[in-house]
């Protein structure tokens, strides 16, 4: 079994449902001006499919960072 890592990205802005959708497994948390998403990520690729759904989407990416175990 693969360990997974928690993540955390901020994104610039908040997020409209069809964006959430292609982000899935992901928990949103909104703010004033950004939107909070934390999940697990299996691994490398995982996380940089992740990242490159955040660009193609259009979104700003703020910060994605690995949160402690």
């Amino acid at each position: 079994m693969l360990a997974r890592t928690t993540y955390e990205i901020r994104i610039r802005g908040e997020l409209d449902p069809e964006q959430l959708d292609r982000l899935e497994g992901l928990e949103r948390e909104a703010r004033p001006v950004e939107t909070v998403l934390h999940g697990h990520v299996r691994d490398g690729a995982e996380l940089h499919g992740l990242l490159d759904r955040i660009r193609l989407l259009g979104l700003e990416l703020i910060e994605a960072r690995r949160l402690p175990r």
